[in-house]
């Protein structure tokens, strides 16, 4: 089933829309209740049935979320009914979230036509199954620089969502919403997207070109900054692999250099050179936790003249070094399995562990981990 356009809307003969959910170790709740909601708001509204949505497990046994909360399973992926689509939820430490007989069955679901998406991080097990190779692709942020330097087939974009023919992905948090909205607005039309988006209080519904995340991270005092700065900022984020010099940046922007060293100070409180080490330093880390890239093959991804350079770099600002933070990231998704002992009747760490802790400890192997201090 392809989504068609705003304008072919009307000819809906409003069948149901069958659509599934395999839930990933970890998925984040809120962008499975995001995708949910709207499907059953826009059914409330109507007075119809226009959608239906399960969800689905590898054993069909419930399955854990981010936040320490589990969900039941309406089918293993071996008992499934047809489904029009089915979306993968993903979430925390996705590349070490999935199976191969996940990524087996979603290849035989493609086989069979069937339309396929994924929310949060779920497009990077369909990236790794072969099945986002040419299309346009999005993801959430944290995950983006892993999926584009492990699979460079794929189109990946920093767009909340994309439709690109049957597949359809988006970013976390909120967006799955926004494309559903887009997904109810094709199939049925803008009054009843325009009205489920009213009834969650949504200002508007944000389309395929809305960026997921602005380029400037922080702000200080939450003052807003200059579009020059902004500018500067993108040229940065561009240019990870291969700095340019601040005179470059001047010439692209069309400041001088002292102009954006004041700019610098003025909203962020550094230099941009600080600032601009910290960018490459983040997309390290991410790539320490996320991708089998050696320290070498790193240290080159993210601008570094040598390898010895770039540990003495992080270790300095992050205060670890390369080779313990991916040591105790990885160490940390080994261990938490470990305590979900099969032995027991139930997992040990919903025994010992509140859901809260249970979340927290799940989240260490997580870039973002530890990234704001609090003050």
């Amino acid at each position: 089933m392809l989504i068609g356009t705003a304008e072919t809307a009307h000819k809906s003969n409003k069948k149901v829309t069958k659509i599934g959910f395999l839930l990933l170790d970890h998925f984040t709740m809120i962008a499975l209740a995001s995708s949910i909601e709207s499907l059953r708001m826009a059914n409330q509204l109507s007075a119809e049935e226009l959608y239906s949505w399960q969800l689905i497990s590898e054993t069909g046994q419930p399955v854990t979320a981010s936040d320490g909360l589990s969900l039941s399973a309406d089918f293993s992926m071996q008992d499934v009914p047809h489904f029009d689509f089915i979306f993968v939820a993903g979430g925390l430490d996705i590349t070490r979230s999935y199976t191969s007989k996940q990524v087996s069955w979603l290849q035989q679901k493609a086989r069979q036509n069937v339309c396929l998406g994924g929310i949060c991080t779920g497009a990077y097990v369909l990236a790794h199954a072969g099945l986002l190779n040419g299309y346009q692709c999005s993801i959430h942020w944290e995950c983006l620089t892993a999926l584009q330097e492990n699979y460079p087939k794929v189109k990946s974009n920093n767009q909340l969502f994309t439709i690109d023919r049957n597949r359809l992905t988006s970013s976390g948090g909120s967006a799955p919403m926004d494309m559903f909205l887009t997904m109810i607005t094709r199939q049925h039309g803008a009054k009843l997207s325009n009205a489920v988006s009213d009834m969650f209080i949504c200002e508007r519904i944000r389309g395929e070109s809305d960026i997921q995340r602005m380029p400037l991270r922080q702000v200080n005092n939450g003052v807003s900054c200059t579009p020059k700065l902004l500018d500067v900022i993108q040229l940065m984020e561009n240019n990870l692999e291969e700095p340019i010099e601040l005179d470059e940046m001047a010439v692209f922007v069309g400041v001088s250099r002292r102009q954006i060293e004041r700019m610098f100070h003025k909203y962020l409180d550094c230099s941009p050179s600080r600032y601009y080490l910290r960018l490459r330093l983040d997309r390290a880390r991410q790539l320490l936790k996320q991708s089998s890239m050696s320290i070498v093959e790193i240290s080159t991804a993210c601008g570094f003249i040598s390898t010895p350079h770039f540990s003495r770099c992080y270790r300095k600002h992050l205060g670890v070094s390369p080779r313990d933070d991916r040591k105790m990231a990885w160490s940390q998704a080994v261990i938490t399995p470990l305590l979900e002992d099969s032995a027991f009747s139930e997992p040990v760490a919903h025994l010992l562990m509140p859901h809260a802790s249970s979340a927290l400890s799940k989240a260490h192997s997580e870039p973002s981990y530890g990234s704001v201090t609090l003050t």
